[in-house]
């Protein structure tokens, strides 16, 4: 999957398509949906009229009237344009909106609470894509004369605006959004600015016919554009509007529309401000602004606006006003953040010092503009402010950019958290919605925020070597190692959606965003962390698999490079390499061969294995002993820290390694008669064994076991659990869950003797069936997970280390679902520096936190209890546990934080005594660090389990990785009053 397109491919992918469809329209019914709505869209392109079937009168009984047919007596009636058949039938089942008029619309339907917004979204997705590429839907129907009504839309707004603007906890839990959709949402009212505009371009377009098309536009969407387009039409037919004297007016017509809606000048604020009403306590702070910085430099001005926009924010919903006094306010945000976007570039930064001054300004902007969230930015603000030393270690300066790199992070996962379900939706029919994220960040405070932090990294790295070499990009300081190690294979840059791409371990693929779930890889680039202990963080740190975290500027540069092999390497001191596979030098060359004489692979070990045990264990029956032994580490750990914690930990039930053997005797469906699921098993695996040894190439030899494995996944689907097993459960859940088989709500973990070993984690690959109640649920759950091992997934995360991969069995652990409010993972180490005396926590709201990938609430935790925010929570959506079973997905904002500060004392005691307690069980060789999963309901800590922390030994101490870190430089110090154009050491 290629990340962009650009107008040529989009236009030869549409014409492709079409002429397909034509060839084969008896076959349109046989279509999947997103290629019928690709041609609705390009047919809508070419459409005098668009999406809409013509003009009406929207009566207030609800009829409709011809547009010459007037609704009598009815002065609330709207003449405007509806939509095709097809447009209506999108909105009704596929919950899609193309050019949507406002005018008669229902609130709460707009506003689309239940849908995650995504109406509103979807509105503001059109208004880009039409500005962006060429009218898109409205392509021709731009120009349609009556389509919209701009009174009647603007009057909506405000209405729609003061149904919404009531609800102080709207405001609250949505303040981003709101503040964006007060970008397109027209609403600004019939001032005499708009006034003088229409009729200045009815006057024009009256008197000089060609111009009708620029005043229909100006009338029904005018917008910013519409200034250069009159500019453009002025210097085309200058003689003509010269003769007709109407040169003067176009000139004054394209200023006035910059007026209107440029943006940022004092003007439109005082405006503002003058609807405020007295008494207003923002009204004379702002008249006082506004005053104050006609005549500013830029560094007071910027400073000035970031201060009020915070003020603005903590303000909105403190003081008790009316809906439509909060909307001039957020109109005022808009027009400060545009301010602080056009100023930052006069922003005089001449020295480190300065740039610092200047990124914590932004950053304080970044805040009040809605980006992050304001805990977010006091918990961080500390990190960005100017340390007040004139002289500091380079050490400093590293952590200080890594703190305003997340924090940039933050602004955008903001955005794409916001935008990204709605545009990956269009993706799927229309390339250019993918533009939409980065074009709302590069008109926003983010821009010159990132532009600010990237330009003193590379101050840093110019003059101290920081390391990073990622091809030839211009920022080359904003990129940060997450996993050591190394890979050679062809670059693929992923945009939008990651979930569905087909990756493989030979190549390196970086994402826009990170994925939830990844079959291995060679290498992998995020634009966002994500979230550092993850099932796939864990995994890449445990194989060695190089990862990367670049921003979303170097994403677009590396663009270029798309489809060619590179080398790419990360350190474990985070530098980051990455160059053309042709310029590798004699050692980087050496490496793969050395990789792959030294790839170890491991032997399950079963010299201790007991397939004799058949009956349903207790939870409290099993512990350390029994891992690899009769169960798989998750249950024996688990019934250990029964022991260990013993009012942490649930009660439970274990079907152990034997009973699934047991049924892998059976006489497996769709085979010849007297071939068991066992014997189909280890002849297919002796197979591959014999087509390596015969030298058939290791695709060759994948492909035909992945085939196997899946006749033989599909197989145990079938599987008939015996009588004995099914007693034994019974009874189990009597005595242990307290309730009948099939009336109390459980988990379902696959635990596997190829899990937790030394040399390896198996974090994340095999089955967890989550909240089932009913008895046929559970019994399929069972089957799910014993088929769980032979995925395409966990077969390719094992492969390169497996001997003997029918070995591997699965155990079931049973236990009782707890609705936890959070979850999440805790390692007590500290992951993104290395230090054994830190601890690693990241929760995300629900069940299953953390640990499939989410972008969850991250803290490193020093060894006196310190918490410092490493990133903030932005999922949505998060998963409840009903007692009726099974799961919903509930919205959560991000105004509030998930751990509380005595949840994070309480974590730190918890790791305390984790690192005291786990070396000393019985059974237990590892000394640490571990790996926790844990949640919280009602503020009490419920373990899910705890195992070592596991990583790659040979790229932690690989020396090429470690030549690749720049040394450190004792005794040097920086001088923070170093111009940005010299050398910053002192």
């Amino acid at each position: 999957m290629i990340a962009t397109s650009t107008r040529p491919f989009k236009l030869l992918f549409r014409l492709t398509l079409l002429s397909c469809l034509l060839c084969f329209a008896p076959a349109l019914g046989a279509q999947n949906e997103d290629e019928r709505i690709a041609e609705l869209i390009e047919s809508y392109r070419a459409d005098a009229r668009g999406p809409y079937r013509g003009i009406f009168w929207f009566c207030s009984d609800g009829s409709l009237r011809a547009a010459r047919d007037p609704c009598p007596d009815d002065a609330d009636a709207r003449q405007h344009a509806d939509y095709k058949p097809e447009i209506k039938r999108l909105m009704r089942e596929e919950d899609l909106y193309f050019g949507q008029i406002l005018a008669d619309t229902e609130y709460d339907a707009f506003w689309d609470a239940e849908s995650d917004h995504s109406r509103l979204k979807q509105y503001q997705l059109n208004d880009y894509l039409v500005a962006a590429d060429n009218g898109w839907i409205l392509e021709r129907a731009r120009y349609y004369r009556g389509a919209f009504q701009v009174e009647d839309e603007e009057e909506w707004g405000r209405g729609f605006f003061r149904w919404l603007l009531d609800r102080e906890d709207v405001l609250r839990e949505n303040f981003y959004l709101i503040v964006q959709a007060a970008r397109d949402i027209p609403h600004r009212g019939d001032t005499d600015l708009n006034q003088r505009i229409r009729a200045v371009s009815k006057e024009i377009a009256d008197q000089y016919e060609p111009f009708m098309d620029l005043r229909i536009k100006i009338h029904g969407r005018p917008g910013a554009g519409d200034a250069g387009a009159v500019r453009e039409f002025t210097a085309d037919n200058e003689n003509e509007l010269r003769e007709r004297d109407l040169y003067t007016a176009a000139e004054t017509l394209a200023a006035d529309i910059d007026r209107a809606y440029g943006g940022s000048g004092l003007q439109n604020i005082a405006e503002l401000v003058r609807q405020l009403p007295t008494g207003d306590p923002l009204k004379d702070r702002l008249s006082t602004f506004v005053a104050q910085q006609e005549a500013a430099d830029a560094v007071s001005r910027l400073t000035a606006a970031a201060d009020l926009l915070v003020t603005i924010r903590e303000d909105l919903v403190a003081y008790d006003r009316l809906p439509l006094d909060r909307l001039r306010l957020i109109d005022v945000v808009n027009e400060l953040g545009d301010l602080i976007f056009r100023t930052a570039a006069e922003y005089p930064a001449e020295t480190a010092r300065d740039q610092m001054e200047k990124i914590c300004y932004l950053g304080q902007a970044a805040a009040g503009t809605g980006f992050v969230e304001l805990w977010e930015y006091d918990a961080a603000w500390s990190m960005l402010a100017d340390p007040g030393y004139q002289y500091i270690w380079p050490r400093m300066l590293d952590d200080y950019l890594d703190n305003a790199r997340r924090f940039v992070e933050w602004g955008t996962a903001t955005n794409r958290a916001t935008y990204g379900d709605v545009v990956d939706r269009y993706a799927r029919f229309e390339p250019a919605a993918l533009g939409f994220l980065d074009d709302q960040i590069r008109g926003s405070v983010l821009l010159p925020l990132g532009q600010a932090v990237g330009e003193l990294g590379d101050w840093l790295a110019r003059n101290s070597d920081s390391g990073n070499a990622l091809m030839d990009i211009n920022t080359q300081a904003q990129a940060r190692g997450l996993n050591p190690g190394y890979a050679r294979g062809t670059l693929h840059l992923i945009e939008g959606a990651p979930d569905e791409v087909e990756v493989n371990n030979r190549d390196i693929f970086v994402f826009s965003r990170p994925p939830a779930d990844l079959k291995p890889v060679g290498g992998i680039l995020t634009v966002s962390e994500g979230n550092p202990v993850s099932h796939v963080q864990l995994l890449a740190r445990n194989l060695g698999i190089p990862n990367a975290v670049i921003s979303e500027e170097q994403f677009q540069e590396l663009l270029e490079y798309d489809g060619e092999e590179v080398f790419f390497a990360v350190s474990s001191g985070g530098t980051v390499v990455m160059k053309p596979a042709d310029e590798l030098s004699e050692q980087e060359r050496e490496l793969f061969a050395v990789k792959e004489r030294n790839q170890e692979r491991i032997r399950v070990p079963i010299d201790r294995l007991d397939l004799s045990t058949r009956e349903v264990l207790n939870l409290s029956e099993v512990n350390s002993e029994d891992s690899g032994v009769r169960s798989g580490p998750k249950a024996a750990n688990l019934g250990q820290l029964k022991e260990l914690f013993p009012e942490n930990v649930v009660d439970g039930l274990v079907i152990p390694f034997g009973i699934f053997r047991e049924h892998l005797d059976q006489q497996m469906p769709g085979q010849a008669e007297g071939t068991s699921y066992w014997q189909f098993l280890n002849d297919r695996f002796a197979e591959a064994a014999r087509m390596e040894e015969a030298g058939r190439s290791e695709r060759e030899v994948e492909a035909y076991t992945l085939e196997q494995l899946a006749t033989l996944r599909n197989a145990i689907d079938r599987i008939e659990l015996s009588e004995h097993l099914l007693r034994q459960l019974d009874e189990g859940f009597r005595n242990q869950l307290g309730g009948d088989f099939g009336e109390v709500p459980v988990f379902l973990r696959s635990d596997t003797n190829m899990e937790d070993l030394a040399e390896f984690t198996g974090a994340g690959l095999n089955k967890t069936v989550f909240n089932v109640v009913d008895r046929e649920g559970i019994i399929e759950g069972i089957k799910e997970v014993w088929a769980s091992p032979y995925t395409e997934r966990s077969y390719r995360w094992r492969q390169r280390y497996l001997l003997n991969p029918e070995n591997v069995f699965p155990s079931i652990l049973i236990i009782p679902s707890v609705d936890v409010a959070y979850s999440g993972v805790m390692i007590t180490k500290g992951v993104s520096n290395g230090n054994d005396d830190d601890i690693t926590v990241a929760f995300s709201r629900g069940a299953g936190g953390a640990v499939d990938g989410q972008a969850a609430e991250s803290y490193l935790i020093d060894r006196y209890g310190s918490a410092t925010l490493q990133a903030p929570a932005r999922e949505r959506m998060h998963r409840r546990l009903p007692v009726t079973g099974g799961s919903v997905m509930v919205p959560a904002a991000f105004n509030e934080r998930i751990l509380t500060d005595r949840n994070l004392r309480d974590l730190y005691e918890l790791g305390q005594r984790v690192e005291r307690i786990m070396p000393k069980a019985d059974g237990m060789e590892d000394q640490g660090p571990f790996d926790v999963e844990l949640g919280f309901q009602d503020d009490k800590i419920w373990l899910f389990q705890i195992r070592p922390f596991v990583e790659n030994d040979q790229a932690q101490s690989s020396e090429y990785l470690q030549g690749i870190t720049p040394p450190d430089r004792e005794g040097v110090y920086i001088d923070l009053g170093s111009r940005l154009d010299v050398g910053p050491e002192s």
